[in-house]
């Protein structure tokens, strides 16, 4: 099985993508390594086969786009690409279709274990969100725009102070936060309700704009 990633790749950052974009220069999304260098063809074939079998499918090979496809996977994983630009083909390869079946789920579990590694210190709660959005973006299934704004959020520092609007991780509560505790964890309040929750600052997000 290929690793991840390439080791320490996630230690510089560029200040934009190859189109020419700004972005903020620390965010890990920025980073710019050979990520998937050491995922060879056959281990890509080897996710799909897997999956396959999972679901009950056949396990083949898509004659009109397989070849085209190994070939850019091929030229590509060698190429130093930031994190996102490597989310972005990622996504392409899933949608050219080289397999059969399961083409979303084989490219999706490239991008959930390359951000599981590269982001391994955000706490437990953070890193499965992160994992999900860049996974979930590959799959097709999220908008690139909501997947940058989602792990930006997630990589926030999470310091609070009374009065902030937070969110749940998965943002199926949103809130108030009262106060601060001596140890460190918040106190907040769901909108609607009169109860009150404790919680870490790492399974809070900080909700931006007006109106939220």
């Amino acid at each position: 099985m290929a690793d991840e990633a390439a080791r320490g790749s996630a230690k510089k950052a560029d200040s934009g993508d190859a189109e020419g974009e700004r972005h903020d220069e620390h965010s890990p999304l920025q980073t710019r390594a050979a990520f998937i260098q050491n995922w060879d063809w056959q281990s890509i074939i080897g996710l799909n086969r897997a999956a396959c079998e999972r679901g009950r499918a056949q396990h083949g090979y898509n004659q009109e786009t397989h070849e085209k496809v190994r070939h850019q996977w091929e030229e590509t994983r060698e190429q130093a690409l930031t994190l996102l630009e490597t989310l972005d083909f990622l996504y392409q390869c899933h949608r050219s279709a080289p397999f059969l079946f399961f083409n979303g789920n084989t490219f999706a579990e490239i991008a959930r274990r390359l951000v599981d590694v590269l982001f391994a210190d955000l706490s437990r709660g953070r890193r499965r969100e992160a994992d999900s959005l860049a996974a979930h973006y590959v799959a097709g299934v999220l908008d690139r725009e909501s997947m940058v704004s989602g792990i930006d959020s997630l990589l926030e520092s999470a310091e609070f102070k009374p009065g902030d609007r937070v969110k749940t991780l998965k943002g199926s509560l949103r809130g108030t936060v009262r106060k601060i505790l001596a140890d460190g964890r918040i106190e907040w309040q769901p909108d609607n309700t009169r109860t009150e929750l404790i919680a870490l600052p790492e399974s809070l997000l900080r909700v931006k704009g007006r109106g939220q």
